[in-house]
Parts: C-alpha cells; structure tokens; sequence
C-alpha cells in the first residue's frame, strides 16, 4: 500500500476520504490524518480563493513529512449572501470548527430570506502534491438549498441546513454512501482519483 497524508485532523473529513478513496483504488492506499504527526504545524488558511488553501495545507504537509499529501479546502457558498461565508465557512460565526455556532449565524443571517431565495452550494477543492514538485488541483460543486432549522444526526459542518437539490432531506440525514455518491468532496476526490493512482 501506498502511504497519502491527508492535511487535516478533521475525523469526519478523515473517515469521507478513507471512504471514497477505498471504493475508488480497494486495498492500494493507506490515509494517514496529521494525528499521525502530531509535530506538524498547523498551516494557516491565508489564500483567496479554495484552490489557493488546499495547495497550501498539501505544500506544507508535503514539505514537512516527505510524503505525497493531500488537502482540500472546502465551504459553502450561499447566493442570497453574495457568495459567503465562502472561504471562511469554517470560522463563520468566529471560532474555527464551531459547527453549531457556524449554523446558528447562517440561520440569523437568512432569517428574512424567503424558500425561494436561498439557494447554495458547497464547494471542494483538492490539491494533490507530490514530494518532487508535482501538483494536481481539481473541484466539485454540490447544489441544493438552506433550509430553516437544523435537521439530521450524519455528516458536519453545514450538513443539517443543506437540502440537496432534487432531495427532500437534508444532506444529515443522508447515509454515507449516498452522499458520497454526489457531495462536491466526493466529486473532487473522484476527479483527482486517477491522479492519485498514476503519481503515488
């Protein structure tokens, strides 16, 4: 097996890209979070844009373990708000990884926002970076609506107010496969599968 640093110590991120990287290529990869290696720095989100984060974080932990690493930077992308939160959809309403903060102040934000207004979607953006300079970037988009209150116990981060277009569920009350089967992590990751595969 092939050993790829994922550039997180998100568990939920950890175990959706063990996921599909196990339906992708069975067997040939092994995923290692940054529990792994507790001496890595924290690599801060500075870039504008997802593309610019992710190759950061993967750049970083590449730099710093001597593996191949993978990043992805990801977030949620309301219209009625004009794009936001956007690149900060992690530490929306302050704190980084406040989930049910984070909700709480997107509902604030849209509480005057009719059903017909709040269309949205979650963005991915993974970058790919290997140890002798190679880098591959590639992106998934996941469309749907905010709905008005939290519902559904699966997933994280914006999941229970996320109704996906052409669904009368939340993304939360998905079961892992099938939200695999068309979130924008599980589009990039497909995207930049074949990648994988050919550099490791």
């Amino acid at each position: 097996m092939k050993d790829l640093v994922l550039a997180t110590r998100n568990k939920g991120k950890i175990e959706e890209f063990r996921r599909i990287l196990d339906e992708l290529a069975p067997g040939s990869i092994r995923l290692l979070g940054l529990e792994k290696f507790p001496e890595t720095s924290d690599v801060d989100e500075t870039g504008d844009t997802f593309e610019e984060n992710a190759l950061l974080k993967a750049r970083s932990i590449c730099a710093e373990t001597g593996l191949p690493a993978i990043a992805d930077d990801s977030g949620l992308c309301v219209e009625a708000l004009y794009g936001a939160p956007g690149i900060y959809s992690a530490r929306f309403a302050g704190t980084h990884g406040d989930d049910a903060a984070n909700n709480a102040k997107l509902l604030q934000e849209l509480i005057h926002v009719p059903d017909g207004k709040r269309t949205a979607y979650f963005i991915c953006v993974t970058a790919l970076v290997m140890p002798d300079g190679r880098e591959v970037t590639r992106e998934g988009r996941f469309y749907g609506s905010i709905g008005h209150e939290p519902i559904g116990k699966n997933g994280f981060g914006y999941d229970p107010l996320f109704q996906p277009d052409g669904l009368s569920i939340s993304s939360a009350q998905m079961s892992a496969s099938e939200k695999d089967a068309i979130s924008h992590r599980g589009k990039s990751l497909r995207a930049i599968a074949p990648f994988v595969l050919e550099m490791l």
